[in-house]
């Protein structure tokens, strides 16, 4: 089996009002749970906002330390998921119903190595 990285992206700013998001969350759940009913599933997790990061840089013998995200942007990673399949038609397959669980969140596919 290969594995597969869901990167979720969403727009800057607060999260939506609990209304909207409780049912995503439900949602993501469900989905969740049927990936690993499904032996899919590897991990998942949300991450705190990109104001949060930390970014190093080395440089030589010098190493930059910053605070906030790599770049600015309008969007960032919010979450990811995890996921192993046995090709990319399959992990497409787990990606769409990840995007429109999630929509108009874009979700960007990529194997691991």
């Amino acid at each position: 089996m290969k594995k597969y990285l869901l990167s979720i992206y969403q727009p800057d700013g607060p999260p939506p009002e609990p209304a909207v998001l409780e049912p995503i969350m439900k949602n993501l759940t469900s989905l969740a749970d049927e990936l690993r009913a499904a032996g899919a599933w590897v991990m998942d997790a949300g991450l705190h906002p990109p104001e949060s990061a930390t970014v190093l840089r080395a440089a030589g013998d010098e190493l930059l330390v910053t605070d906030g995200p790599f770049t600015e942007g309008k969007e960032h990673l919010g979450g990811f998921m995890i996921i192993q399949a046995e090709d990319l038609d399959e992990a497409l397959d787990w990606a769409r119903r990840l995007a429109r669980i999630l929509e108009p969140l874009s979700i960007e596919i990529r194997p691991v190595v």
